[in-house]
């Protein structure tokens, strides 16, 4: 039988990209107990960074919402090669987001809105989370945005 998730994604036509190694001295994934914390993911496919600049400036807001949906499959892409199996995921808890802002640009939640979006189609209402949403002046890499996330998991 195959997992739900995968069928899920199959659904929405959505592929996860392959995961990125850490790019300094931390790890993707560490689970502690029943919540698995994810570290911060840029909207990368194969290392090649999308959506870079500040947004509302260089980068539209529509452009920073498909930065943080990426961000958030790249996400889905370390708890899939942690887990081994999306079905683990009990429940989206929190997601953190930091948008690489111009000055007053004040939209930040709205484009935290592509990753939680996302979230919620995946998993229903167990996509549904706390989230922060916070502007910076700068990112790794010039990404415009940048998504980190804990997840409540089950038991292998």
């Amino acid at each position: 039988m195959g997992s739900r998730i995968d069928s899920r994604l199959r659904e929405l036509n959505l592929e996860l990209p392959e995961p990125g190694a850490p790019a300094g001295n931390f790890v993707p994934c560490v689970q502690s107990g029943a919540l698995l914390f994810v570290s911060g993911q840029i909207p990368s496919v194969n290392r090649q960074v999308r959506h870079v600049g500040q947004v509302g400036d260089r980068v539209s807001l529509e452009d920073a919402r498909a930065g943080a949906r990426l961000c958030a499959l790249n996400l889905l892409a370390h708890v899939k090669e942690f887990l081994g199996d999306l079905d683990r995921v009990e429940r989206v808890v929190e997601v953190r987001g930091f948008v690489n802002a111009a000055p007053g640009f004040t939209q930040r939640p709205a484009v935290l809105n592509g990753a939680s979006d996302l979230f919620v189609e995946i998993f229903g209402e167990a996509g549904r989370h706390a989230r922060f949403a916070v502007g910076v002046p700068s990112l790794p890499a010039g990404a415009a945005v940048e998504v980190a996330a804990v997840f409540a998991v089950r038991a292998g």
